[in-house]
């Protein structure tokens, strides 16, 4: 059970520097040596299991042996895998990494469009209304010269209605 709790143990970047006695450059050559992957916690921090940690510390006594040890390996065609997993590992980060990018821009470019759609239905409304009240005036100003007209001169400027026939 203390097995597989220590299994499970995640560790930061620092831990694993204070671990390995090494800096971060130092880390990541040796992440790519053993094909091994940081992974990312839900909110965005690195972190190596302990497993990950112990096959650090493995590649890291293998490479400060001498270069006799690590010619077998690459005749062995172990590596090649190791490679192929490296690229595909760098790949997938690339492609995580585009698509998060890519996801922010269009974010970004389409932030301000909700108030845009909104002002836009707001002049709709605005310019329908101000039509309507154009018909209103319009037929409003029909009456007004209709009646204007039924009041005719009669002498000394005085005028006298015209009875207006209405057809209902």
């Amino acid at each position: 059970m203390i097995k597989d709790r220590l299994n499970e143990r995640t560790l930061t970047p620092q831990e694993v520097r204070t671990i390995l006695k090494t800096d971060n450059k130092e880390i990541v050559e040796l992440c790519k040596k053993a094909a091994i992957r940081p992974r990312k916690n839900a909110k965005g921090h690195t972190y190596f299991s302990y497993d990950e940690v112990k096959n650090l510390r493995k590649i890291q006594a293998q490479v400060s042996a001498p270069t006799a040890v690590a010619a077998p390996a690459i005749v062995g065609g172990g590596s090649s895998n190791a490679a192929v997993r490296s690229i595909l590992s760098s790949l997938q980060d690339l492609e995580a990494k585009l698509s998060d990018k890519i996801a922010k821009v269009i974010d970004e470019k389409l932030e301000g469009m909700d108030d845009v759609v909104v002002e836009l239905i707001r002049c709709k409304t605005d310019n329908e209304t101000l039509k309507q009240k154009i018909v209103d005036l319009n037929k409003e100003v029909y009456q007004l010269k209709n009646e204007l007209n039924s009041y005719k001169p009669v002498a000394l400027g005085f005028y006298k209605k015209k009875e207006v026939y209405v057809w209902e």
